[in-house]
């Protein structure tokens, strides 16, 4: 197991070609567009993978779609739609699948299509031929609880893609209620230019984490390279705990309680170690044992007793009482761990039941018990039944304390661990051979180092349908998650009784939610409770299915099979036909066991009246803008400005053929003299001059751990949002009453960007293009575009931004948003500085380097997401942060 806390992996992705090489710009299969989308609702989460490819050719060409989902995942839905059809997967009985199973594998085709990969991920592939000239997307969705370790939850994402591309994003959106307590955002994608390309936005309640690379950044991190991205994004957060009977909610007749006191006295903990010193242990394997179990034993507690048993095909017991975890004693147990050599056979069911002896003639009370076993192969010696020896270690320990297995390598029967450690309060582990197994030993003893409770009972008055009410610990860093379905409508409110045993003796919890509180939590899905409900239910009858026989084996997976059909969950007892087009055969996904181991551009005519050739003395002048610095003037409908004191509108300011005269208006001439008046020049029009604005208020980018700042933008017409000169990198915006009528850039010599919210023109010094808002893609030399319904995704080199459109109030209005800021320090604008970093004083005050100001707690619309969330903030003076941000 992974040091730290249990991951949930959103993706490793990859494209495989029948060509077998690397995808490049000019070769014909293209991915043009990868999208994961992750929502977490109350530890729920519910992932969408999404990938559009292309086939360039004039022939015919297979694509194979390949992606790593969490092991304890199940995958929902997965969907492909060419040529205008959609073929969806359905789940189905497996006996059902088989025959289709059987028929493909008889073809020599491939038919299991899911399979284990590593410690946390299974595989899920599927191929389909792309008629020549067409288009395939590719839709898989999967769901899974999130599971609280080492006192975070985790969210990892793996990305390992066959080429780079220009439409590549993660956006992940965590909701939590009452409130988030910490996040953070790790791993190797997270390194070097790359790290520039993660934003994070959270509220007290919600959390969002965007990762937008563009094409430079994605051969750009510690183990990037020049196929593109190869590595892990790694989100951690956990949540705040109000009382310690937990968090109850409840939504659509479906409720889930989070139960994880903090505040409670550890319990002390007797724990014996029972460590497989076999001939197959030899090498890194019993080293990286030795090291973990120093280090282990380095961190026990004063208060606990330990004993150490090693085994063969003989039992060695350091100790035959369990000490006390005084230093001599501790000092002694690694002068005994030094010393473990391997040779033998593997004698487990006496071994194992010498640590039960131990631990029963250790009777304390006020403690708790743990049994903890290490091996790496299978019962050769002595008693070497699987089944015997699982009831010899069941009548021992009697129910009293949980057994934890530990396999290490693949060697290990592990389905025999499994269900020996399930049958006794506990659960199996894999420890997986690589330089990093003494982390993970480490990793799994820190999970059960601290015990708060034991006995622990949830009680529950007008349900049923329960999950796992009852659990031998509880454990600091984890939860205890109970779900089910609420069967009395008459009830007032639901309450809840935990009972438990702690340090001191009896304890118990209360809590009650009132039924006029129940409230939809899902953002995503209507019936999210329900689901979290569905899901835990099969999780938790799937393990204790292996520990049943006969008819109550038989009812607990008639439930699993009824509940995963109607959820559409893809389980070890359900799987997954993959549909495709008429002639191509058909794929069978199945749940593995743990043992198992570029873009069409779209060019659309101007439409009239859109850029006219004139010259300047016939517009005509219309006001006088703000500071009087400017004028506007009218030309056949359209609204442009010029400086005020240049009445020859062909002195402008810029470089090459483009020059601009105003921060938002941009002006090209010909190649002929562009001082004469009489010169035509080519008018880019832009809206007609707002309304007075009163102000914007704008949040800012700032730490995970700290509360978003805001300020509201000054009255201008026009505002510099960011300009980088290094890269000849300039966006400025136009105000409206609520946002943005108009967001221009300008970059290096040539390239012109203008957004509004009818339309979206570019030049790029040769030709120009105008694009309506929908479906379109537009890609040169280092300039990307991705056009769709409600923003446009732009990467100018390094830099990348995406531009919002909301309507509200019946005013439609643009808000930029910049996922990948400069690699310049002397970046500039509005939305030019990163992250920022301040010191919350007292009284309300807020310093940001040697400046302090006195700030309001306020509200603002956090308008770079579609979703527009109201978030609580800082509001501090424009001034404060940006002392020169308005263009001249």
């Amino acid at each position: 197991m992974d040091r730290g806390a249990l991951s949930l992996t959103l993706f490793g992705f990859c494209f495989i070609f029948i060509s077998g090489a690397p995808t490049t710009k000019d070769q014909s299969i293209d991915i043009y567009s990868f999208h994961i989308n992750s929502t977490v609702t109350s530890r729920y989460a519910v992932t969408v993978i999404t990938s559009r490819v292309a086939n360039r050719l004039n022939e015919s060409k297979e694509v194979h779609f390949q992606v790593q989902i969490p092991k304890h995942a199940f995958i929902s839905r997965f969907r492909m739609t060419m040529e205008g059809k959609t073929y969806d997967g359905v789940v189905k009985e497996k006996e059902e699948a088989q025959q289709q199973y059987s028929q493909a594998v008889s073809r020599g085709e491939s038919a299991g299509i899911i399979s284990s990969v590593g410690r946390t991920l299974e595989e899920f592939k599927t191929s389909v031929t792309v008629a020549a000239f067409s288009k395939v997307t590719f839709e898989l969705t999967y769901e899974e609880l999130l599971k609280r370790q080492h006192g975070k939850y985790q969210l990892l994402i793996n990305a390992q893609p066959m080429q780079t591309m220009a439409d590549f994003k993660i956006d992940v959106y965590i909701l939590e209620n009452p409130s988030i307590s910490f996040l953070e955002v790790n791993g190797g994608l997270n390194t070097k230019e790359l790290a520039n390309a993660v934003t994070i936005t959270r509220s007290d309640k919600e959390a969002w984490v965007s990762f937008y690379p563009t094409r430079e950044q994605q051969t750009n991190c510690d183990s990037c390279g020049e196929n593109g991205l190869n590595g892990d994004l790694i989100i951690m957060y956990d949540v705040t705990r109000q009382v310690p009977s937990g968090e109850l909610k409840a939504s659509e007749g479906y409720f889930v309680h989070y139960f994880a006191p903090t505040d409670i006295q550890r319990i002390p903990k007797n724990v014996v170690f029972v460590i497989d010193r076999s001939g197959s242990m030899s090498g890194r394997k019993i080293q990286q044992t030795r090291e973990a179990l120093l280090k282990i034993l380095g961190d026990i507690s004063e208060d606990d007793h330990f004993g150490l048993v090693t085994f063969d095909s003989h039992i060695d017991v350091w100790n035959p009482e369990l000490l006390s975890a005084s230093e001599g004693n501790l000092q002694k147990a690694k002068d005994f761990v030094r010393k473990i050599t391997h040779g033998g056979s593997t004698n487990i069911n006496d071994a194992v039941i010498k640590g039960v002896e131990m631990i029963n003639r250790h009777q304390q009370e006020g403690s708790a018990s743990i049994l903890i076993l290490l091996t790496d192969g299978a019962p050769n010696t002595g008693e070497s039944d699987p089944i015997k020896i699982q009831a010899n270690v069941k009548k021992a320990i009697g129910g009293k304390f949980p057994l934890y297995c530990l396999g290490f390598g693949f060697d290990v029967n592990f389905e025999f661990l499994q269900k020996m450690a399930l049958e006794n309060s506990g659960h199996a582990v894999r420890i997986y051979e690589d330089s990093d197994a003494d982390l993970q030993l480490q990793g799994f003893y820190e999970e059960v180092a601290t015990p708060l409770l034991t006995n622990i009972q949830l009680n529950y008055i007008g349900v049923g349908n329960l999950t796992q009410t009852t659990f031998r610990h509880y454990y600091n860093g984890s939860e205890i998650v109970v779900a089910g379905q609420i069967t009395d409508n008459s009830l007032d409110s639901l309450q809840t009784t935990v009972i438990a045993i702690s340090r001191n003796g009896n304890v118990s919890y209360q809590d009650a939610i009132l039924t006029k509180d129940f409230v939809d939590v899902s953002p995503q899905h209507e019936n999210i409770m329900e689901r979290l409900w569905a899901h835990l239910t099969v999780k938790q009858l799937l393990e204790k299915e292996v520990t049943l026989h006969g008819l109550e084996k038989e009812a607990a997976r008639k439930e699993v099979l009824c509940l995963s059909l109607k959820y559409k969950f893809v389980t070890p007892l359900t799987s997954m036909v993959v549909t495709k087009p008429q002639g191509e055969s058909t794929q069978v996904a199945h749940k593995p066991k743990e043992q198992e181991q570029k873009p069409v551009k779209q060019k659309l005519r101007l439409p009239s009246g859109t850029t006219r050739l004139i010259r300047p003395q016939q517009p005509r002048k219309v006001g006088r803008g703000r500071g009087r610095e400017e004028d506007y003037y009218e030309y056949s409908g359209f609204y442009f400005s010029a400086p005020h004191r240049n009445s020859d509108l062909g002195r402008g300011r810029g470089r090459g053929r483009h020059s601009y005269i105003s921060a938002h208006d941009y002006y090209f001439f010909s190649n002929r003299d562009r001082t004469s008046v009489h010169d035509p020049m080519e008018v880019k029009p832009t809206i007609k001059v707002p309304p007075p604005v009163e102000g914007v208020r704008v949040l800012i980018s700032h730490h995970a751990q700290q509360k978003p700042l805001c300020y509201d933008l000054p009255p201008s017409s026009s505002l510099e949002l960011l300009k980088d000169p290094s890269s000849d990198f300039i966006m400025n915006g136009s105000l409206s009453t609520k946002g943005f009528k108009l967001i221009d850039f300008h970059y290096k010599t040539n390239h012109y960007l203008r957004i509004t919210s009818d339309a979206i023109e570019y030049s790029d010094g040769l030709s120009k293009s105008s694009f309506l808002w929908g479906s379109a893609n537009y890609e040169k030399d280092s300039v990307s575009l991705i056009i769709r319904a409600n923003e446009v995704d732009i990467a100018m080199g390094s830099i990348r931004v995406v531009i919002l459109q909301h309507k509200k109030d019946g005013e439609v209005f643009l808000w930029p948003d910049v996922k990948q800021q400069p690699n310049n320090p002397d970046t500039q604008g509005i939305l030019g500085a990163a992250r920022l970093k301040y010191e919350e004083l007292q009284g309300s005050v807020i310093k940001i380097k040697d400046k302090e100001k006195k700030a309001t707690w306020s509200k603002a619309t956090d308008y770079r997401r579609s979703s527009a969330p109201e978030l609580g903030c800082w509001l501090v003076p424009f001034q404060f942060i940006h002392a020169k941000a308005v263009a001249s």
